[in-house]
């Protein structure tokens, strides 16, 4: 009699679930802070980018079969690359900001899409696939939005309730596209993770499954 393959215990909803919540908690920390500077923004980014790419470096072991790793590797590391360059304090410059932001949305967008158009033409009807693309199309529209924005761009304004000027920058119009860009991703990865798949009973026995 064959043995039937095992079902892994960890499924492409708990890789999404767990990408959600580390979006989550970058939006929030950029939505409640009253500072929006290249420094803050570059910080929460850097803690959100190793958390995503530890959660991807994890899942390549946890959630995908052998032959099947090596698009959430390359993931894993251009989260983890990108997190550890802004995570020096004295890097974190309004320009390089502008090349991280733009940089990694690039090409981890990149990375999903290929993935995504990939699986689709394997396996169309597949939750994982659909996903995988529409975050890679997110994460491109994230970098396209910053590169965009004049780094240099500072507009002032005068709020007479609050009887004081204030300045619009560059950079905070920056941060609060990635707050913007966070929280979308949250929500999506969040509803994709409790989805209910029609593949939910089936192991993944193959390299079918390769981005979520």
């Amino acid at each position: 009699m064959t043995a039937s393959p095992s079902v892994r215990a960890f499924e492409v909803r708990h890789l999404q679930l767990a990408r959600a919540l580390f979006a989550a908690l970058a939006a929030l920390m950029v939505t409640f802070s009253p500072d929006h500077s290249a420094a803050l923004g570059l910080s929460v980014f850097s803690g959100f980018a190793i958390a995503t790419g530890l959660v991807f470096a994890l899942s390549a072991w946890l959630v995908y079969p052998a032959g099947g790793r090596a698009p959430v590797l390359v993931l894993a590391a251009l989260n983890l690359a990108a997190g550890m360059v802004v995570g020096v304090a004295p890097w974190r410059t309004t320009t390089m900001l502008f090349i991280v932001f733009i940089a990694w949305g690039a090409l981890t967008g990149l990375v999903e899409i290929l993935v995504g158009v990939r699986e689709r033409r394997g396996q169309a009807k597949r939750g994982a696939p659909r996903d995988t693309l529409n975050v890679g199309i997110l994460s491109a529209a994230f970098a396209v939005g910053v590169a965009v924005v004049p780094a240099g761009y500072a507009l002032e304004y005068y709020i007479e309730e609050a009887g004081q000027s204030f300045t619009l920058t560059g950079t905070i119009i920056a941060v609060g596209i990635f707050g913007v860009y966070a929280a979308i991703l949250a929500v999506y990865l969040g509803i994709a993770g409790f989805s209910p798949r029609r593949d939910a009973a089936a192991a993944p026995t193959s390299a079918e499954e390769v981005g979520a």
